[in-house]
């Protein structure tokens, strides 16, 4: 049984390891996450997994990796970016990352993933660019636009609800 505060792995407790013993199994989940071909990078996997799962369920082919703001194509050469954010109780923003070079065209689509902390999916939607355009917000400090993906902006005409597709 777990015990109040205890977090488990499996049938693993992890509340008792050592720093360094936990810092040594995310390295090797992470290598595990990209061995399996989840992650591409032993970066965060939010936006490996993201894009794993995006490509996958909307059969996409991703692109090689550290492209600025094209992430995968369609059959019909249709250019995606990839934005995922995992929200947690400590950390409920819904900001994802930084969109560079907006006003170059770099996507027709945005394809934003909203996960709870487990990284299943509390939401997701194909955004047009145009959209994107529309509700981001350039900041100078980050050289780039940030949009918050909320529900109101899923619910636009021009979104497509894509939660179920990647659920």
């Amino acid at each position: 049984m777990q015990g109040e505060g205890e977090r488990r792995i499996g049938g693993i407790s992890v509340t008792n390891l050592s720093e360094a013993e936990l810092l040594g199994g995310f390295a090797a989940i992470i290598e595990e996450l990209r061995s399996r071909g989840l992650c591409r990078t032993n970066n965060n996997p939010v936006a490996g997994y993201s894009e794993w799962l995006v490509s996958n369920r909307l059969g996409l082919r991703l692109n090689e990796n550290s492209n600025t703001g094209c992430d995968a194509f369609d059959d019909a050469g249709g250019k995606y970016e990839i934005k995922a954010r995992r929200v947690t109780p400590t950390n409920p923003s819904l900001q994802m990352s930084v969109i560079r070079g907006l006003d170059l065209r770099h996507f027709d689509f945005l394809i934003g993933v909203i996960l709870e902390a487990d990284f299943s999916i509390r939401y997701a939607a194909k955004l047009p660019h145009d959209l994107v355009a529309a509700h981001s917000v350039y900041r100078q400090h980050v050289n780039g636009h940030i949009l918050r993906l909320t529900k109101r902006i899923v619910s636009l005409p021009e979104a497509t609800d894509i939660t179920d597709l990647l659920r």
